[in-house]
């Protein structure tokens, strides 16, 4: 179904080719409880307003593309404020949109347990300047899922405590998540290996 015709690729880079979807800038109202979400920000966040770039509704979730200047303190306020409290860090990931200026999106899932709400922010830089403000100091919770975005797409996260790796060995070439990173055919790299006592492996400073 992809058009490969000499090897067993089936991921679809055989020929299968499909534009990115963009969803476009919700307008207001926004429905449901995510125009109240926005609102107590903009009161809690004197900056809210140069600080969200763009504001997604789609299918039916919240998602508030931020700056990354701003990100730790749009992040404190959604935690601090008292109409909003977004007490949880339930995900940290990454998104690479491959030909797009800034491909690289770091993607933060929070949840308010108090009012049952949940809201995304989103933050894009490029690939040669892949820096974004650690949310640790902010969301502890934060630590090892920016360890893994880090590991998998190479957004590197300012502040964080240890930022190494935790999938893939410390030596590692390349971010295997990248939608450039080659599909297969890399040698073995375990052979002969040895594995070092836990409190050698890695010095943290």
């Amino acid at each position: 179904m992809f058009g490969v015709s000499d090897a067993g690729d089936t991921s679809g880079f055989g020929g299968l080719v499909r534009e990115p979807w963009v969803p476009p800038a919700a307008e207001r109202p926004y429905g449901g409880y995510f125009d109240e979400i926005v609102d107590a920000l903009h009161d809690a966040y004197p900056q809210a307003a140069e600080a969200i770039t763009k504001v997604v509704v789609d299918r039916g979730e919240l998602t508030l593309h931020v700056t990354r200047e701003h990100l730790v303190g749009i992040a404190q306020a959604l935690r601090d404020d008292e109409n909003l409290r977004f007490e949880l860090c339930s995900s940290v990931s990454g998104v690479d949109y491959l030909g797009s200026t800034n491909r690289l999106h770091s993607v933060v899932h929070l949840t308010s347990m108090t009012y049952r709400r949940r809201v995304r922010l989103e933050v894009e830089v490029s690939e040669q300047d892949p820096h974004v403000p650690s949310l640790t100091g902010v969301y502890p919770t934060a630590d090892w899922q920016e360890r893994e975005t880090f590991d998998m797409f190479g957004i590197v996260y300012d502040g964080h405590p240890a930022l190494t790796r935790i999938l893939m060995p410390d030596d590692w070439d390349g971010f295997p998540q990248r939608k450039d990173y080659p599909l297969g055919g890399i040698p073995v790299q375990y052979k002969g290996a040895t594995i070092p006592p836990p409190d050698e492996r890695r010095a943290y400073q």
